[in-house]
């Protein structure tokens, strides 16, 4: 797949994956209002296609480049960033949002779902930092942004235990990450929204949970306006909308126990076995 507008030289560039849908795609329209020109990476090659070129239509002259690829497939890191780096092309920002859940007791879930999810989760964009950093450290320059997830902040979660794992993995790897590029002029930032109005919520199973069902859905463009401009800014950690906030901060209070056993209360209202959706935002 290739785009119909050159890069320009001047015009620093985005990677976003899981850039064809949801959060992604509404990252994608933020990074382009702010100059940027993109990269897309995607496993639905069609939905993909479509998204590039809506964007392009949106904004004329910016440049839309979408690769297909499954990035929880072991090699997939690797091979986007040779493909890359053989066009010569440098990312200036780089934007971990793609991912994948799974919802239901451990002892029933799918091993290889579950080896996809830990690979598409926390290995494929801890990888891809560990790539594309050292360039960025080069130049004195560049924008790490994780998606992670308000499940980050809470140290486990009911028949979500792999899911939120994964998450509080990306929280805690961008915080780590941060402190060590101080004055390097790179800067990590972990945006840990809550329920979305994405159709993550209508395919997957937590919607029927009480954290779904009682949180109001937050507006996917205010979120990634405000991830955008946090990313930008160099801030440490995003988390949009009041409630969350103050969840969050619960989720951290010492003891813990209480707000395991407080999400876990949140959690409940799925049938067992229940799982989400392949792909989420």
């Amino acid at each position: 797949m290739s785009n119909t507008t050159s890069h320009h030289a001047d015009r620093p560039i985005a990677l976003i994956t899981g850039g064809s849908r949801g959060i992604g795609l509404a990252l994608a329209r933020q990074f382009l209002q702010h100059d940027h020109d993109l990269i897309l990476v995607a496993r639905d090659e069609t939905t993909l296609a479509r998204a590039a070129e809506d964007l392009e239509r949106e904004y004329p002259g910016r440049a839309v480049t979408p690769i297909s690829l499954d990035l929880s497939a072991a090699d997939a890191p690797a091979e986007l960033f040779r493909r890359l780096q053989a066009k010569g092309i440098q990312i200036d920002v780089l934007v971990n949002n793609a991912g994948v859940g799974d919802y239901g007791p451990f002892a029933e879930s799918d091993p290889d779902r579950l080896s996809a999810m830990m690979r598409l989760n926390m290995q494929a964009p801890t990888e891809l930092i560990r790539r594309f950093l050292p360039a960025m450290i080069a130049r004195g320059s560049g924008r790490i942004l994780n998606v992670a997830s308000l499940t980050a902040f809470f140290s486990g979660g009911t028949n979500w235990s792999s899911y939120v794992a994964s998450k509080h993995y990306m929280l805690a790897f961008s915080r780590g990450l941060r402190g060590e590029l101080a004055g390097s002029g790179v800067s990590v930032t972990a945006l840990c929204p809550g329920p979305v109005a994405t159709d993550f919520v209508q395919r997957s199973a937590v919607g029927g949970t009480r954290v779904y069902r009682w949180l109001s859905k937050l507006d996917p463009n205010a979120v990634a306006r405000r991830a955008c401009r946090a990313a930008m800014a160099g801030r440490a950690v995003v988390v949009s909308g009041g409630v969350n906030k103050l969840l969050a901060f619960l989720g951290e209070l010492p003891p813990r126990g209480i707000a395991r056993t407080v999400f876990a209360f949140l959690l409940r209202g799925n049938a067992s076995g229940e799982t989400l959706p392949e792909r989420v935002a």
